[in-house]
């Protein structure tokens, strides 16, 4: 019964968000002639973005090409998961997909992010991430077994909570174009998540469309922006770890607890074996007979020895180790995003943005300063 610390990476990956909302404006309409046409004479002073002294001359206002922004991130989802395999002690690996189901999957905790960037074109922003995380992991799951009718029952569950750490490197871009205030930006990052509990480093790609509109203030260089959107995470799905016994399990009253799973497990099997027995050769040869049979020995059979390695490893509690392997993905890839900021001059900008819809809610605020490079 693997714990959930290899839950802990999905949120340390998607706390992975590197767009922030400035852009290369298209200066149009009448009201703004006087400021197209100061763009199309004046000098452009600074080395990047590449092209941006053409840009500028064709009446593109463009953003400072370098900035720096901290964020902070709050998030909650859920996970699926399958091709469960545990064993232990560096034993045989058993696949437990067919005996345990997740009831709950439940990962939520905070983040602080570095983002620094640069405007390499007049419409492609590139940028790095680099971050540290706290959260807390949720996790309600039970093991089961069939009947001959395969009617499921559940013969033990456990539920657990743990805390953890973890710090993460990405990289990013985001296309973007904005004419007469209204823009459309196309972020994107892949990142790299350290976490003790994994073998490796995990990787996910995060895709964040946005749409949204910049309104002027009366006072220059000030304005408001509102935005909606979509986040989409893919995450590579293979996980491989080690933990140790103590830290999956809680060790006072387990062996209680298995004793009555191991009572409940020899009492269905003396019942299918009862009932295999009592049919004749004809009703044994039968397609669907012989499929409820096999289907509640091998099921019968993964649960006896789920319960025998965890009843090994207890006599050896304080060495023992756990090994899994799974595949893992979120519940919904997607969800919806509404966001605004707030520009106090063309140097500091203050965000806030929010993600719900599905089974993944996220909150995001950052300060931003940008300068000329």
């Amino acid at each position: 019964m693997v714990k959930n610390k290899f839950l802990i990476f999905l949120f340390l990956l998607i706390y992975n968000i590197g767009f922030s909302q400035v852009y290369t404006n298209k200066v149009v309409g009448k009201n703004q002639e006087a400021l197209l046409d100061s763009l199309k004479v004046a000098e452009y002073p600074y080395t990047l973005p590449i092209w941006g002294d053409k840009a500028t001359k064709k009446g593109f206002q463009l953003p400072y090409s370098a900035g720096i922004s901290v964020n902070y991130f709050w998030q909650e989802s859920d996970l699926t998961i399958k091709n469960l395999e545990v064993g232990f002690n560096n034993g045989p690996m058993y696949n437990l997909d067919q005996i345990i189901r997740f009831n709950n999957a439940q990962a939520s905790g905070y983040a602080a992010t570095i983002r620094p960037d640069i405007w390499l074109f007049p419409f492609l922003n590139v940028y790095g991430i680099f971050g540290k995380a706290k959260m807390s992991t949720n996790i309600d799951a039970g093991v089961w077994i069939p009947d001959v009718n395969n009617n499921w029952s559940q013969i033990t569950s456990f539920n657990t909570k743990a805390d953890f750490e973890g710090t993460s490197f990405g990289l990013g871009m985001t296309p973007t174009i904005g004419i007469g205030g209204g823009w459309l930006a196309l972020d994107m990052n892949v990142a790299w998540t350290d976490i003790s509990a994994l073998d490796k480093p995990a990787m996910s790609f995060v895709f964040g469309p946005r749409l949204g509109k910049t309104f002027k203030l009366n006072k220059p260089e000030k304005n408001f922006a509102v935005w909606a959107g979509a986040f989409r995470v893919h995450l590579k799905s293979g996980t491989n770890g080690s933990l140790a016994l103590a830290d999956v399990l809680p060790l006072d009253g387990a062996q209680a607890k298995l004793d009555e799973a191991f009572t409940k497990v020899n009492d269905r099997q003396v019942q299918v074996d009862d009932w295999w027995n009592g049919l004749s050769s004809k009703d044994q040869a039968k397609p669907s007979n012989k499929a409820k049979y096999e289907t509640a020995n091998r099921a019968l059979e993964t649960a006896g020895n789920l319960l025998t390695g965890i009843d090994g490893a207890l006599s050896t509690a304080e060495t023992s180790t756990v090994q899994y392997s799974l595949e893992k993905a979120p519940k919904d890839m997607w969800n919806f995003i509404l966001g605004t900021q707030y520009q106090f001059n063309r140097h500091f900008m203050l965000r806030a943005e929010c993600g719900f819809l599905g089974t993944r809610t996220q909150f995001l605020t950052s300060v931003q300063y940008r300068f000329g490079l």
